[in-house]
């Protein structure tokens, strides 16, 4: 009996094209956002337009409005349905190695070199790639499952300088949570633990009064 092994770049395209996004039919939302920085709390309004550009008003400091700026900005784009051609044309993959967990390594080539990725349960459970000069690394360790693809729950983030190795930052910690509005599944709550030398900071960004907007003629 001959097992025939798919290769890297169509397991990691699966994984990829396993994450939950929005359609072009997504019409843009509007929300109440509560920061709670520390014990600092400030209010904000937020509306995400149907081409994801995210406007924040009514903010009760100019603080955490560029805070939730960048939360919504960030929110928005994740879920941009991109093709895999688009993202990754210009990339090779090729297999690393596999972990005990079952996690199994994809190396980039191409555009990309240096660029690696782990995919598990058809999941993209590691990012390492180089960001505007600084490689960010991700791991998830927890998933929501929508039926329409995933939505990472809890997950790290920490930097690091592409030449020394250097670790710029803290290493920060995340738990999203979401609710379905509509047909669409939209992050309600977002916890960040950042720790710096020692000292753990939480910034919690909850998002209530989730309306989508009306869809544009």
């Amino acid at each position: 009996m001959t097992v025939t092994q798919i290769s890297a770049q169509e397991l990691f395209r699966a994984a990829y094209e396993n994450r939950y996004t929005w359609d072009k039919d997504f019409p843009g939302y509007t929300a109440d956002v509560t920061l709670k920085n520390d014990d600092q709390v400030a209010t904000a309004k937020v509306v995400v337009s149907a081409n994801l550009k995210a406007e924040v008003s009514d903010a009760s400091d100019d603080q955490a409005k560029q805070a939730i700026q960048y939360q919504a900005w960030e929110i928005a784009i994740h879920r941009v349905r991109r093709s895999f051609e688009d993202t990754h044309s210009a990339n090779t993959f090729s297999y690393g190695a596999t972990a005990a967990d079952g996690s199994v390594e994809i190396l980039v080539g191409g555009k990309a070199e240096g660029d690696k990725y782990k995919v598990r349960n058809n999941e993209v459970s590691h990012v390492h790639r180089l960001v505007h000069g600084t490689f960010v690394t991700i791991d998830t360790f927890s998933s929501h499952q929508t039926g329409e693809g995933y939505l990472s729950h809890t997950y790290d983030s920490v930097y690091h300088d592409p030449a020394t190795g250097e670790q710029k930052g803290g290493r920060s910690e995340f738990t999203d949570e979401y609710e379905k509005v509509g047909q669409y599944f939209i992050l309600n709550r977002r916890e960040i633990k950042t720790e710096i030398e020692g000292k753990v900071t939480t910034q919690e960004f909850i998002f209530s009064n989730i309306q989508l907007l009306e869809p544009t003629a």
